[in-house]
């Protein structure tokens, strides 16, 4: 067995934690926070991220409250306090309470931030270091622990395994590798590998670029004519095609969607879509723009009160190996000034704030935001602590 292993640092309740760290009074309380139409802390602190690198070198950005790290040459109980040590301070430098599992593979680690945040064997210590384990004591809790809740296998996979005779997460160690792959797929496999610790997953330094893009919102209101609409689809093709340049990649065709609400039977419903493939491969906001605008009014029909828009951009790809049309000319200077335009924009937005420029199709009431009607509702977003001044905590001396 190497003595490579793998420790995911995960933030206990993270949103939770994120509100309690700046108002004390919901210590101790029943806290619920909510996503999108009503406020969600979504910022990742780059000094949580800088400390976990103090602790290892190697180190993967997993997702806003999650992060593997990669440490080498440590018997068991050397790993145990160094996570011991590196959960403190983490609580003593951001307050946010972690769980830490330590595992041979990515996926025991994962499996051990479970039991490290859930079990009530590791709940006190906040740290479960599978390593440190017989193989005995790991058997019990691989047999306590049902399929979907292992990294990497969902709600579909554990029926698809449990009518193999699999129900449980030893049971999925033990398969054999070949039928396996041969009944489920590579995935499974590897997952299957990774919990008898052959390591199949490396950690991902760079993130790779986004296959697909997604930008979509709930409106503040129901919304029926097509003014609205093509404002909100406007501005999520804008943010799109921001994220799009950001990974420097460029899509090859998108798709415009919009949705009735699903769960109010009594209005007619309406959930259209459609997919416009475009002449070439591009990260235009313009260009993307008047795709979108062309496919919305391809699905849009009057008489539907719509909840939802949105816009997906497919095929994605890099620079390199883009296929052009056969008679596209040479970049023109036109091209080049407005590769340049975009460039200034994304700038400008980055610095002075999202939407700080807009395009004209996304409205000029952008001016009052108030009167907006496509907007989101936020009337309970949480407020900005570490970036407004008119939002900073109030401390008073008892």
């Amino acid at each position: 067995m190497s003595d490579k292993v793998f420790a995911l640092i995960d933030g206990n309740n993270f949103y939770v934690s994120c509100e309690r760290l700046f108002n004390p009074a919901l210590h101790h309380r029943p806290v619920v926070v909510l996503s999108n139409n009503d406020g969600c802390c979504v910022a990742r602190s780059n000094e949580a991220k800088a400390m976990i690198g103090l602790y290892s070198d190697r180190q993967e950005i997993y997702s806003i409250d999650e992060s593997f790290i990669e440490w080498t040459g440590f018997r068991p109980p050397e790993l145990s306090s160094l996570a011991t040590r590196l959960r403190q301070q983490v609580i003593r430098w951001t307050g946010i309470p972690v769980g830490i599992g330590i595992g041979h593979t990515k996926t025991l680690a994962k499996f051990a931030n479970h039991l490290a945040k859930k079990h009530p064997d590791f709940k006190d210590s906040g740290i479960c270091n599978l390593t440190a384990l017989e193989t005995d004591a790991l058997r019990d809790y691989l047999l306590a622990t049902p399929t979907n809740a292992i990294w990497g296998i969902g709600r579909r996979w554990a029926l698809r395994l449990a009518a193999l005779g699999l129900h449980n997460a030893w049971d999925l160690r033990e398969a054999d590798s070949s039928s396996l792959r041969q009944q489920t797929n590579v995935v499974v496999a590897k997952t299957a590998l990774e919990l008898r610790g052959t390591r199949c997953l490396s950690l991902e330094r760079i993130p790779p670029p986004r296959q697909q893009i997604i930008s979509s919102r709930s409106f503040g209101q129901l919304l029926s004519e097509p003014g609205p609409l093509r404002q909100a689809i406007s501005a999520y093709t804008a943010r799109a095609a921001e994220k799009l340049r950001r990974q420097a990649t460029y899509t090859h065709s998108l798709t415009v969607f919009l949705n009735t609400p699903p769960f109010q039977e009594r209005l007619p419903q309406y959930h259209p879509s459609v997919t416009i493939r475009l002449q070439e491969p591009t990260q235009d906001t313009l260009t993307l723009t008047q795709a979108a605008l062309r496919g919305l009014k391809t699905i849009y029909r009057p008489g539907y009160l719509y909840q939802k828009a949105g816009v997906m951009l497919l095929e994605i790809s890099s620079a390199q190996g883009q296929q052009r049309t056969l008679f596209k000319e040479q970049e023109t200077h036109s091209s080049r000034n407005r590769e340049q335009l975009l460039e200034v924009m994304d700038l400008i937005n980055r610095n002075m704030g999202r939407e700080t420029l807009w395009t004209a199709s996304q409205g000029l009431a952008r001016l009052e935001r108030s009167k907006e009607d496509w907007r989101m509702n936020r009337r309970h977003l949480s407020p900005a602590y570490t970036t407004r001044w008119d939002q900073l905590p109030h401390v008073q001396a008892s």
